[in-house]
C-alpha cells in the first residue's frame, strides 16, 4: 500500500462524490447489500472501475459503491467488501476506508454474516458489535505509517463507538428489533474454523466469529473515524450444533434476516440525522 495506490483509486471517483461529505459510510457484508433504503441513487460504480479494489468474489457481495442521500444524510456505501484470504493482501481491503477517509466521512457502520459462538446467539439474530479479537495476529497497519492513519501506535482502547452503537441500540428500538452486543472475534479464513479453535475463541471471551471487520474497523479507529461493527448471526459455529457450515447457510438465513437488517439499517441512519 503505497500513496500511488490509494491516489489512484481517489482520482477514479467521479466529482459528485465530493460535492458534499458522506456523514456516513457503510461497508456492507455478506447478504446485506440488499438491506439499503434508498431513493435515487447520485451514484453506482462497480468495484471493477475503482483501481486497487477490484471485483468481488465471494457470493453475497454485489461489488458496487453506492452515493445516495437519506434522512437527509449523504451516505457512500460500499456493496460487499474484499476479504485478506483473497490473497491481494491488505490494499482492497482497507481502501474503502481510505477513500472515505479522503472524501471527509466522519462516521462508518461496518456490517458482516457471522457464526454464533455464545449460547445466548441463534441463527437470525443481529449482534452489535462491543469489541473483537484479531486471531490471525497480523494487523493492516504493519508497514509504512499512511498519512492521515494517525500514529505508528494508535489506541484501541475504544475501536467500536459508544455513541454510535447507543444509537443503534436506540435504532433497534425504534424498529423492535431484538439487538445483543458481543465480542467479534476475526479468523483469517477462507476455511471455516474447528470445533477445538471456537471452544479456544469461547474461553477467550468471544461472542461471535468472522472473516472480516476487524481490518477495516482497526484503519477506521486509527485514521480518526467514528465507527461501529453489525454482525447478522447466520449460523452457529462448527461444533455447537450441525455437522456442516457452508457459505449458502449464511447467504440463505441472511435473506430471511433480510427485512429486520433493512429496517436496522435505515432506522439507524434516521437515528444519525438526528444527532448534531
Amino acid at each position: 500500500m503505497t500513496p500511488a495506490f490509494f491516489e489512484a483509486a481517489a482520482a477514479a471517483l467521479p466529482d459528485c462524490c465530493r460535492d458534499r461529505p458522506p456523514a456516513c459510510g457503510l461497508i456492507l457484508g455478506s447478504g446485506w447489500s440488499q438491506a439499503l433504503t434508498i431513493d435515487t441513487p447520485l451514484l453506482r460504480l462497480p468495484y471493477s472501475a475503482i483501481p486497487g479494489l477490484g471485483a468481488s468474489t465471494v457470493v453475497g457481495h454485489a461489488g458496487e459503491f453506492l452515493l445516495f442521500d437519506r434522512h437527509g444524510l449523504r451516505v457512500a456505501a460500499f456493496l460487499g467488501r474484499r476479504h485478506w484470504y483473497e490473497g491481494a493482501g491488505w490494499g482492497p481491503v482497507v481502501l474503502p476506508v481510505e477513500l472515505l477517509r479522503r472524501l471527509g466521512a466522519r462516521n462508518l457502520l461496518i456490517t458482516n454474516a457471522s457464526g454464533g459462538i455464545s449460547p445466548s446467539l441463534a441463527p437470525g439474530d443481529l449482534m452489535v458489535i462491543r469489541d473483537h479479537i484479531n486471531t490471525v495476529g497480523i494487523s493492516p497497519l504493519i508497514g509504512p505509517v499512511v498519512p492521515g492513519w494517525g500514529p505508528r501506535f494508535p489506541d484501541q482502547s475504544h475501536v467500536y463507538s459508544p455513541a454510535l452503537i447507543d444509537l443503534l441500540r436506540k435504532a433497534a428500538h425504534d424498529t423492535g428489533a431484538a439487538l445483543s452486543d458481543g465480542v467479534y472475534a476475526f479468523t483469517s479464513g477462507p476455511g471455516y474454523e474447528t470445533p477445538a479453535e471456537i471452544r479456544a475463541y469461547a474461553g477467550m471471551g468471544a461472542d461471535a466469529v468472522g472473516m472480516s471487520t476487524v481490518p477495516e474497523a482497526t484503519v477506521a479507529n486509527a485514521a480518526g473515524l467514528r465507527t461501529a461493527g453489525l454482525s447478522c448471526i447466520t449460523n452457529m459455529a462448527a461444533g455447537i450444533s450441525g455437522p456442516h457450515l457452508s457459505h449458502e447457510e449464511v447467504i440463505d438465513q441472511t435473506r430471511k434476516t433480510l427485512p429486520a437488517m433493512a429496517a436496522l439499517l435505515d432506522a439507524f441512519l434516521a437515528r444519525l440525522a438526528q444527532t448534531p
